[in-house]
């Protein structure tokens, strides 16, 4: 009896993505933004039993910090997996967000128009 077969030379590994979330496809990493930038915490005291071999290519991606998308491209995987592997990550205490800083919003079309007038002025 022959063993089945788990790699295919021009197709890779046959795991389902579902597999790999655990039939999830909502996290804690569902708010993660696109440009996050995630780094990982060399010194956490979560336990990293239950990671599997994604999210430990996931913390040696974000070992010197990577956004969200980058993390998602090099892994090879699609965006809403990468969130949820992130958000799993994130709940053990392995790795740190942080959010894209806000820009502040434009000055109205009065307020220029304002300043304008008054550099006309001079």
């Amino acid at each position: 009896m022959t063993e089945p077969t788990w790699m295919d030379e021009e197709a890779g590994q046959f795991v389902r993505l579902y597999a790999l979330t655990g039939g999830r496809t909502r996290s804690s990493g569902d708010d993660f933004d696109l440009i996050a930038m995630v780094t990982a915490i060399p010194e956490s005291a979560g336990d990293d039993s239950g990671i599997g071999p994604e999210q430990r290519r996931i913390l040696e991606i974000a070992r010197f910090g990577a956004s969200v998308a980058d993390i998602a491209s090099d892994v090879g995987l699609p965006l809403g997996v990468v969130r949820v592997l992130l958000g799993d990550l994130h709940d053990l205490g392995q790795i740190d967000v942080r959010s894209p800083v806000k820009v502040a919003p434009l000055p109205s079309e009065r307020i220029l128009k304002e300043v304008i007038n008054g550099l006309r002025a001079l």
